[in-house]
């Protein structure tokens, strides 16, 4: 009897447990297979109570101008490159993206005509780089090689052959980054400096700016809608020309941006080019964002997307200072570019000779005039009477020479472009108001007697001749008609190391 009442005790204690494995679960936690909904935008579903939100963080570079190794007066890319791979870790979604002037500007990129750069993005895996106006600082051609090498997209809704009217080959208008649960369309453009470019190397290529460039993105906006983008990022070469916060009115955007295109259209804007820093909202509450230049820092803005509303708001919109990086440790890919690409970046640690003190823009920039002249003599003097040599001479980052040892490196980053040298005819009054009389404080002319003289005696009417760079011979308010190039792969640089290794920073 006793093991009767057992056996029924335990065949109870059964049927019970098995009939609460198949308990289905309350109403009050309904399946949500047919959608959720958050009534209340809170991130949360109102049914099932998920958690609604996807997390996506921007990290955008601009104007890097080639900066990848670590230098005296800059820092490289390889503590940024740890920052990054961090990010990838820590963050849901991490997109990195360039606006811009990647390449031009720095020895170990400019020897590689920014294939070492070009490298450097597809093993930190960007999302797409925006084209600056300094990639095409030799011409076209390394642009169409790049963009066969790079494992990212190049983007240009706004660059167009001239012979076929049609956009370039090597350039997209935008890509879609698919994140699974949401899309981000990413469109790219360059702005209206077209005359920043020596136009020897723009000839075949010209931009589409203004009201055109608007519609453009607007219709590649709404393109980019219907394929299914619920967030679109535009990385715009061209920006606000001066540092400031909070809001910018819409007629300092108009200067280079229409803020119709933050009405539905664009809804986060990386910008470049000024080399300014700002984190800004619009009129329409659209972030700006530019990170300065010559690697001073990077863009950083996370968003969330709300995948039962489709609803975006910003969380975090910030410039992160290099200081913030720059004692990090350093990332491995830096040296082993550099190790890779040894046989063409070594020339940029040439040891030319040594400064006794520091030379600040002003001086260097008079040195490159003198040297122009004194260049400009030595080839052409025996057949012409030059009047001077110099012309529009801008210096980079960091735009004076230290004391100590000088390497080529030192003086590529201080004047990277391959300005040729040449002589040019020029009618006494342009010679007058454009060289001896200019007000822009980038013209800088030397002389010897014969220009000395002709500076209080100049004839309007006579023809006279000068030493310029390809930049300004090339510059049409100038008035210069070109008469001879100097074929020789001699540039600014390259007078300045014949310098260095005669001494003159010793003793000049």
């Amino acid at each position: 009897m006793l093991k009767r009442l057992c056996l029924i005790l335990v065949l109870c204690l059964l049927l019970t447990a098995c009939s609460a494995a198949q308990t289905p679960p309350p109403a009050t936690s309904p399946s949500c297979a047919d959608g959720h909904i958050d009534a209340g935008n809170d991130g949360f579903c109102d049914r099932c109570s998920a958690f609604l939100l996807v997390m996506v963080d921007f990290y955008a570079l601009n104007d890097i101008h080639g900066k990848l190794a670590d230098a005296d007066t800059h820092p490289g890319l390889d503590e940024l490159s740890t920052y990054l791979e961090n990010a990838k870790q820590t963050d849901d979604h991490a997109i990195f993206l360039n606006a811009g002037d990647m390449w031009q500007g720095a020895s170990e990129s400019n020897l590689t005509q920014g294939r070492i750069m070009v490298d450097w993005m597809n093993e930190m895996g960007f999302a797409a780089m925006a084209m600056g106006n300094h990639e095409y600082d030799w011409g076209k051609t390394p642009v169409e090689e790049n963009a066969q090498f790079a494992q990212f997209p190049f983007l240009a809704i706004n660059i167009y052959d001239r012979e076929t009217n049609q956009q370039v080959s090597y350039c997209k208008s935008s890509t879609m980054v698919d994140l699974g649960q949401v899309q981000i369309g990413i469109i790219g453009a360059i702005g209206d400096c077209y005359s920043s470019i020596s136009s020897d190397k723009v000839t075949d290529i010209y931009f589409k700016t203004g009201s055109e460039l608007t519609q453009l993105v607007k219709r590649e906006a709404d393109m980019l809608h219907e394929a299914g983008a619920d967030f679109i990022v535009y990385l715009l070469h061209d920006g606000l020309g001066s540092s400031k916060s909070g809001t910018v009115s819409d007629s300092m955007l108009r200067s280079y941006y229409d803020p119709a295109l933050s009405d539905g259209y664009v809804d986060l804007v990386f910008e470049g080019h000024t080399h300014q820093k700002y984190v800004l909202t619009d009129s329409h509450g659209v972030y700006h964002l530019q990170g300065g230049g010559d690697n001073e820092g990077i863009s950083h803005v996370e968003i969330a997307i709300n995948i039962a509303n489709g609803n975006t708001s910003v969380t975090t919109a910030e410039l992160v200072e290099t200081r913030v990086y720059a004692y990090g440790e350093d990332h491995p890919i830096v040296e082993e570019l550099l190790d890779k690409y040894a046989d063409q970046v070594d020339k940029g640690n040439e040891i030319l000779g040594t400064n006794s003190y520091n030379r600040n823009n002003k001086y260097m920039q008079q040195l490159v005039a003198d040297l122009y002249y004194e260049a400009g003599e030595a080839i052409w003097g025996d057949e012409y009477d030059i009047a001077l040599g110099g012309g529009f001479i801008s210096i980079r980052d960091p735009g004076y020479l230290a004391a100590g040892e000088v390497t080529y490196k030192m003086l590529y980053s201080l004047f990277p472009f391959d300005n040729q040298l040449v002589l040019c005819s020029i009618q006494g009054k342009d010679l007058l108001d454009r060289f001896y009389n200019t007000t822009n404080n980038r013209y800088f002319i030397s002389y010897g007697e014969y220009g000395q003289y002709l500076e209080q005696n100049i004839d309007y009417n006579a023809t006279y001749y000068v030493v310029v760079d390809s930049y300004t011979s090339l510059y049409a308010p100038n008035k210069l008609t070109e008469i001879e190039r100097y074929d020789a792969q001699i540039f600014a640089r390259d007078l300045l190391a014949q310098f260095a290794r005669a001494g003159g920073f010793e003793n000049y």
